[in-house]
């Protein structure tokens, strides 16, 4: 794992992440405090019962957040994306497992450092609320889908997300993105069969909404024609 000092002039995500409300002096006192790591695929970044787990924003790459069920099977909660904010603040330890679906670039903090950034800017301290907000809706939408949408409503509604999340602009999806998970994954976090989910996949791209490229690249051809499949 790589560990670098941070640089916000060319990131990719400093109009989009929570920082980008603080003032050019505030997110100057925020690189002296932080670091950039980059974490390769199945990395951890932290541990269920890790203490002192670090605060950090996704600059690149995506993230899984996973817990292990008593039979000891993997279970994913959340996927965050760029721009996305990962860390149990007031919290004594981690309660879950944060790991890298792909090579992913992180600005990582101490959590007592970005504690005492809250208690200093009150911007950040909204727009994470803000965030949160938006996380925890995104939450229930999955688990809505996955307690009564159909399997091809719960596919395309993920690859309508992760086409939005692969997208600089707030006003369209992107027309390209790689699959940050396997089959495997795709099929636990949606509650299908491997199956299933190649099965459907199929029938995605044959209704003429994408085409899959390469081993995990996905064209989207149609992006209206993807989100009424997905009842988005």
């Amino acid at each position: 794992m790589a560990t670098v000092q941070l640089g916000c002039e060319d990131c990719p995500v400093r109009e989009t992440a929570a920082c980008a409300v603080l003032t050019p002096e505030e997110r100057e006192a925020m690189v002296a405090a932080g670091r950039t790591r980059v974490l390769k695929r199945g990395e951890m970044l932290f541990a269920a019962g890790d203490e002192e787990a670090a605060c950090a924003t996704l600059v690149s790459g995506a993230l899984k957040v996973s817990a292990i069920d008593a039979d000891g099977n993997e279970q994913i909660l959340a996927l965050v994306h760029p721009a996305g904010f990962i860390g149990e603040l007031f919290a004594p330890f981690a309660h879950h497992d944060v790991v890298a679906l792909t090579e992913s670039r992180l600005c990582t903090f101490a959590r007592r450092d970005f504690e005492a950034a809250i208690e200093s800017y009150p911007a950040l301290t909204r727009a994470l609320l803000r965030r949160s907000q938006e996380d925890l809706l995104a939450t229930r939408g999955l688990l809505e889908l996955t307690g009564h949408a159909s399997a091809e409503t719960r596919l395309a509604a993920l690859l309508h997300d992760f086409s939005r999340s692969a997208s600089q602009s707030s006003c369209h999806a992107a027309a390209h993105f790689e699959l940050p998970l396997t089959r495997g994954e795709i099929a636990n976090m949606l509650g299908l069969t491997i199956e299933t989910v190649s099965r459907k996949l199929g029938d995605i791209e044959a209704s003429g909404a994408i085409k899959r490229t390469g081993k995990r690249g996905i064209d989207v051809l149609d992006p209206a024609l993807l989100a009424d499949l997905s009842g988005r």
